[in-house]
């Protein structure tokens, strides 16, 4: 079984050009999918990255 890629916000951003605060705020708003770590720190799948990329 193949387990996706997970980024961290750092990694969302530089891919997608965007300000920290934006993943966070899409988060909140359902905009896109999020997974927390144990530490509660979000991670967001490369297929969401890809998606957003359009």
């Amino acid at each position: 079984m193949m387990t996706e890629r997970l980024l961290t916000l750092s990694e969302t951003c530089e891919r997608l050009g965007i300000h920290p605060n934006t993943p966070r705020k899409w988060d909140k708003q359902g905009k896109i999918r999020v997974v927390r770590t144990v530490g509660g720190r979000r991670r967001i799948p490369e297929s969401e990255v890809e998606r957003l990329m359009g």
